[in-house]
């Protein structure tokens, strides 16, 4: 039985989490949320941990394992949060124990070999191919994109920011929105950081609308009817079935991240679905597919619980 810190460090919360492990099951004993930007810097996170009431400090588990919404350099940085004011470098911090940095989106996706899927809301019924490639994508504050596949028995993790890769428009309308986002976000070009996020929401129902709101406020305010919800469904099912038909999840397509979480009716409305399907090749193998909303907030914890346990077992990257 071993213990294992895990954290999942986010552009707007860091969660941590002191998990126990015995062969193949994980049991959270505690966790603990804190504010990402009330941070200066990654070691003045990890000092506020242990000034906390969580029951952790340094030596006090076996391994940690942080997940942080940022590419992450031969498990030990990361040096640019994009939705944070600061960048990790574990040599900074002494954790007492064996550490290491996996992208937050591969902790997402090793949690779909955990129970923390064991309650996700099925959008499209299809029949896994065990063994096949799992994938995982996420609107929160970013987009984050990963995916599962076994390797010499082993699972492993892709790690991936293709959330800021340029985002596909299709027609007229959609082309003025693309500029529209572009100037109004900042950036080089609309990318599904821009689209497919909270951002997003906020830049669409504007667009459409012509009001400022805050994605909670705009949440509040969603229908099924609603033209903010069927662009923004829109724009997540292209999202999805582009990295659908990119690995050919033969094993199932895994949607997290706290938009769909939090609006479940994104996910579920029949723009959802009619774009997903919308392949003039694919559109067969996408009615397979099997599609599950994973709405579980927890869930990147036990990811990282997961390649923690499996690291401490000698299996590494192929966990």
């Amino acid at each position: 039985m071993v213990k294992i810190l895990a954290a999942d460090i986010g552009g707007t919360n860091s969660r941590f989490a002191l998990f126990e492990a015995q062969d193949n099951h994980l049991e959270m004993l505690d966790s603990i949320w804190l504010d990402t930007h009330g941070a200066q810097t990654f070691p003045e996170l990890v000092g506020q941990l242990w000034d906390s009431d969580f029951p952790v400090r340094p030596g006090s588990f076996d391994a940690a394992v942080l997940a942080p919404a940022g590419a992450v350099y031969r498990g030990v940085t990361c040096p640019k949060l994009p939705n944070a004011p600061w960048g990790i470098d574990l040599r900074e911090v002494d954790f007492g124990a064996a550490a290491v940095l996996i992208n937050d989106f591969s902790a997402q996706a090793y949690a779909c070999r955990t129970c923390a899927v064991d309650d996700a809301l099925v959008i499209q019924d299809g029949e896994a191919m065990e063994g096949e490639t799992i994938g995982v994508i996420g609107a929160g504050t970013g987009l984050g994109y990963s995916a599962m596949f076994k390797t010499s028995g082993k699972w492993a993790a892709i790690p991936s920011e293709g959330g800021h890769m340029a985002f596909p428009f299709v027609g007229r309308e959609e082309a003025e929105y693309a500029e529209f986002n572009r100037l109004e976000s900042g950036r080089n070009w609309p990318e599904g950081d821009s689209v497919v996020t909270g951002l997003g929401l906020q830049l669409v129902h504007r667009f459409l609308t012509g009001e400022n709101l805050s994605p909670k406020e705009i949440s509040a305010r969603l229908t099924p009817e609603s033209e903010t919800a069927k662009w923004y469904a829109r724009f997540y099912a292209r999202a999805c079935r582009n990295w659908a038909i990119g690995l050919m999840t033969t094993g199932g397509l895994f949607i997290a991240g706290g938009v769909a979480a939090k609006n479940p009716m994104l996910v579920q409305i029949p723009e959802f679905m009619d774009e997903f399907h919308n392949s003039h090749v694919y559109q067969d193998f996408l009615n397979t597919v099997p599609v599950k909303l994973n709405a579980n907030e927890a869930s990147g914890l036990f990811g990282a619980a997961f390649y923690g346990a499996q690291m401490l077992a000698g299996h590494g990257e192929g966990a």
